[in-house]
């Protein structure tokens, strides 16, 4: 039973991750569409590039496309903001939010005013933007989960439970600490256990990297996935469930998924810095220009301070460095558990292994003939 939730567990989070990534995709998809006519459309495009279109209710129209690019396209950023500040941790998200916030309702009001500056343009970019670089970070740590289902993949579903002298096909989820099980020659070890009678040669390296299958006999422990090669194995089940040595790999390479480099956390920070300083800088602005101006001109100066220090590069620039570092090291058939450390890798002068049989290809050949005769 236990088996079966973990399972089950394994199989959610799995979904969450597709899901969350599908609705970065969508999202995305949605808002640059509706961005290619804000951008045909707002008179700062047109002037940059010598081009003019207009028609009926431009502004208006621009607003309607605006505001389903804000709410929709927006919505990550918007409840992020929120977490944030409740949290009372501004950060990425608050620096955002904020940014596409004050750029929306100040060019809803210069519609409805008629007058003033609108930033539609910077709305929809700033949104597109930001969607696809956590749409790419979201695919990344997705690819990497595909390292927790080649772990599932390796366990047995059934196994052979020994009950009142029979041998009886349970599913592995119902094994309990202390049933006997019998394992047959290329078959997989259930769950972890102890050799109770039996001698054969397990094939672990899947599991250890041990290129070279392993004697087993009476008394030796046995670790659930592994393959048994030869003979016949009566094994006495140890642990089941979370308990497993195959369940603490899993756990460790969701703990990788998780963790956060000093990258990440140096952004976010560089985020809620921005943030204050964009809010003070918008503040210093505003009173400025209006002792020095006009309360119109002041309020569209401090709008600009505060769309312009959320910068898109930013945005796009942290999810890219994590993607790109656990592609290339995936493809290297390397599992970093900890970005941390991964980043401090840059820094090593020497590598220490425990054993040469984790630098084997696990393929055995003769390589050199060496004639010992003159």
């Amino acid at each position: 039973m236990e088996g079966h939730k973990h399972k089950d567990h394994r199989k959610h989070k799995q979904h969450d991750h597709t899901a969350h990534i599908q609705d970065f995709k969508i999202r995305f998809i949605v808002s640059i569409i509706l961005t290619v006519p804000v951008l045909l459309l707002s008179e700062m495009i047109q002037r940059w590039f010598g081009f003019s279109i207009t028609i009926p209710f431009q502004k208006w129209v621009l607003l309607i496309l605006s505001s389903v690019i804000y709410f929709y396209g927006g919505y990550p950023f918007l409840k992020g903001l929120f977490g944030e500040i409740k949290k009372k941790q501004p950060g990425m998200m608050t620096l955002i939010g904020t940014a596409i916030s004050v750029a929306f309702f100040y060019s809803a009001f210069t519609v409805f005013a008629g007058f003033g500056k609108e930033f539609f343009w910077e709305l929809a970019t700033l949104i597109d933007v930001m969607l696809i670089g956590h749409y790419i970070e979201a695919k990344s740590v997705l690819g990497a989960s595909r390292a927790l289902e080649e772990l599932v993949k390796i366990m047995p579903t059934t196994a052979h439970l020994i009950k009142d002298s029979q041998v009886v096909e349970v599913p592995v989820s119902k094994l309990k600490k202390g049933d006997i099980v019998l394992v047959k020659p290329g078959e997989k070890i259930p769950s972890d256990g102890l050799v109770i009678e039996g001698e054969s040669y397990v094939n672990e390296s899947l599991l250890t990297g041990e290129s070279k299958p392993v004697l087993k006999k009476k008394g030796s422990k046995v670790i659930g996935g592994s393959i048994n090669e030869q003979g016949v194995l009566k094994v006495k089940i140890e642990k089941t469930g979370e308990e497993t040595y195959l369940s603490q790999v899993i756990k460790l390479v969701k703990q990788a998924q998780e963790s956060r480099s000093k990258t990440q956390d140096l952004a976010n920070k560089a985020a809620a810095f921005l943030f204050y300083v964009a809010v003070i800088v918008g503040t210093i602005t505003y009173l400025f220009w209006f002792f020095n101006g006009s309360p119109d001109f002041a309020l569209e100066r401090a709008v600009t301070v505060l769309v312009i220090a959320c910068p898109h590069a930013l945005g796009l620039a942290v999810p890219l460095v994590v993607a790109l570092s656990t592609a290339i090291t995936a493809k290297n058939g390397i599992l970093i558990r900890d970005r941390r450390a991964f980043e401090q890798a840059k820094d090593l002068t020497a590598v220490i292994f425990d054993k040469t049989g984790t630098l084997t290809e696990g393929k055995f050949g003769v390589t050199d003939v060496v004639s010992l005769i003159d």
